[in-house]
């Protein structure tokens, strides 16, 4: 079975994922490894230290593309150069890039959204509006320019999403709504699914079938029993696989995923159609 994971990044592309040991950021990285159920040592993702670790990690754990999010806020900002770095040259690699508006202005964004696509041959662009300063919503007037560059070049948008956000409150999946409806030509791809607010979030992907859920590493939390039952139904080609990694262990992943309940004929959807699909560009 081919596998797409939507959401993986090595330990040494940053400290935040645990890149220096004995680091606060390692100790998080360890918390966060225990707190979504990580089974056998914390500090598994230390392989990924090097860049072959990293591509040993993937090859063990099977998958057919591993895809690295970049993320541009101001309190972390993964470059599109690093993320190119980071991916080109290794087949198993896919590399997203990321704009701040904010911080760029929107020419700016528009022009680094070219030259990721077209120059560092990225695959998406993410965006974070709950971490911005200030925080904004995804339907704030100030991205729609980025929406309907991405809605017409056929680039997919990922959203940054979940319990991390700073204040809770822009952990809305209803402001997602208005864009969607905006620009329904629009891939939208939601990374950690809006989770802990899982109705919220199926209610809206019920509704605009260009919302596409990666609930992660929070797939494996209470109350995520919705997206399996959702995706069983409805959302079928709308909830696509993600690790998380480091965060979460890749193969453990994989295979709690398959004890989840998943239907046999979502199984391949989830894994890898869905995503070959949002990430074919058009």
């Amino acid at each position: 079975m081919k596998i797409i994971d939507l959401r993986c990044r090595p330990a040494y592309l940053h400290p935040f994922f645990g890149g220096v040991p004995g680091s606060p950021e390692h100790d998080t990285a360890r918390w966060l490894n225990r707190r979504v159920g990580t089974q056998g040592a914390d500090n598994h993702f230390e392989r990924s230290l090097t860049q072959e670790g990293f591509l040993g990690e993937i090859r063990a754990a099977g998958l057919d593309k591993a895809v690295v999010v970049g993320r541009h806020t101001p309190g972390q900002h993964l470059s599109n150069d690093l993320v190119h770095s980071v991916v080109h040259g290794h087949h198993e690699l896919l590399g997203i890039g990321a704009v701040e508006p904010v911080l760029q202005g929107i020419e700016g964004a528009l022009a680094e959204i070219d030259r990721a696509i077209d120059v560092l041959g990225l695959a998406g662009i993410d965006l974070e509006p709950g971490f911005a300063e200030p925080a904004r919503h995804p339907d704030d007037r100030l991205y729609w320019p980025i929406y309907e560059h991405l809605q017409k070049r056929g680039v997919p948008l990922f959203i940054m999403s979940g319990p991390t956000t700073p204040d809770p409150a822009y952990n809305d999946p209803g402001r997602l709504a208005a864009v969607a409806r905006a620009f329904p030509q629009l891939k939208i791809v939601v990374s950690h699914g809006y989770w802990p607010n899982v109705q919220q979030a199926i209610g809206v992907a019920f509704r605009y079938e260009n919302i596409h859920l990666v609930p992660d590493m929070y797939l494996f939390q209470p109350g995520s029993e919705g997206y399996v039952q959702a995706a069983n139904g409805f959302l079928g080609d709308q909830l696509l696989f993600g690790s998380s990694y480091t965060f979460r262990p890749i193969g453990q992943s994989i295979e709690d995923a398959q004890r989840l309940g998943f239907r046999d004929e979502v199984v391949e959807k989830f894994f890898y159609r869905n995503a070959l699909r949002v990430l074919t560009p058009g």
